[in-house]
């Protein structure tokens, strides 16, 4: 078992955690949220009142912030991690960030002869919770084998994408498709409805057919289909507007870096823009439901 600081304890952090220190682990954790600090130390966790001191002693760092300027500053900043961690300290980085940042930290982590890895995580709140995200990790061959187990405790499929920041650009082309699949499926959905079909007939036809895809059969974004669906929960829950927002930002930076064409991706990023501007970003994504909705 290692000892493993967890920093960045939000919706997808917390859980992560959780399960951390049900396999057993000794997990220090940090957050700027005191209550999240306090949550985990019920539950078995050591608290730190800084992200410093959640290092000290750790064998493992890992974090989930919510964009790159959190990674870089945390890591690269006047007296960042990199230079507080112990020699041979792995690093794990879980969130969905840009690949230059990501590279970055590799670098900066290369040169103080500490391992780094980009993993950032698909599978949603209930994933976290259940421990069956799936981690798509950039970096060394030496560093993906050596953080393998430990993201196992957390997840059930875990891939090395390449080499830094590669576990982010995958990260980025998944949820770009993800999006579009989403808004896709909503407008499949609101068509059959608004020439009076029943959804939930609908989506069976769909999920059988040639139309079928992930959102259909796991997370249909119509409200009454799918009780487990946060559309069945007022979009509470799941993972929210602002943060497919976010991703798809990012998404279209790194098109732009090669020139890509991504015209469904742009077309995304704009609704969901669109979406997030009025009022919807702590919604979950899938309430895009809701702007082909007539009524």
């Amino acid at each position: 078992m290692s000892t493993i600081a967890f920093i960045g304890l939000g919706n997808m952090g917390a859980p992560m955690a959780r399960n951390l220190i049900q396999a057993g682990h000794t997990v220090r954790v940090f957050d700027l949220n005191e209550q999240a600090v306090h949550a985990l130390a019920e539950q078995g966790a050591l608290p730190c009142h800084t992200s410093c001191g959640a290092v000290a002693g750790a064998a493992v760092v890992i974090t989930m912030l919510p964009a790159g300027k959190h990674v870089r500053d945390l890591y690269l900043g006047e007296g960042g991690l990199i230079r507080k961690a112990a020699p041979g300290t792995l690093l794990i980085d879980c969130s969905t960030i840009d690949a230059a940042s990501a590279i970055a930290v590799s670098e900066g982590a290369a040169q103080a002869g500490l391992e780094f890895v980009d993993a950032p995580v698909s599978g949603g709140t209930a994933g976290a919770a259940a421990g069956t995200l799936t981690f798509i990790c950039g970096g060394s061959e030496a560093g993906f084998d050596a953080a393998k187990p430990l993201l196992a405790d957390m997840g059930a499929n875990i891939f090395h994408a390449g080499n830094a920041g590669a576990g982010q650009v995958a990260k980025i082309c998944n949820n770009m498709l993800l999006s579009v699949l989403m808004i896709g499926t909503s407008e499949a959905l609101q068509l059959g409805r608004d020439h009076g079909l029943d959804p939930k007939v609908l989506s069976e036809i769909m999920k059988v057919s040639s139309g079928g895809n992930w959102t259909l059969e796991k997370y249909n974004p119509c409200p009454g289909v799918m009780p487990t669906a946060p559309a069945s929960n007022g979009y509470q829950g799941g993972f929210m507007v602002d943060l497919m927002a976010k991703d798809l930002g990012l998404a279209m930076e790194t098109a732009g870096q090669t020139r890509s064409a991504t015209p469904m991706g742009a077309l995304a990023t704009s609704l969901y823009r669109l979406h997030a501007g009025q009022g919807n970003g702590p919604r979950d994504f899938s309430s895009i439901f809701e702007q082909f909705d007539k009524d």
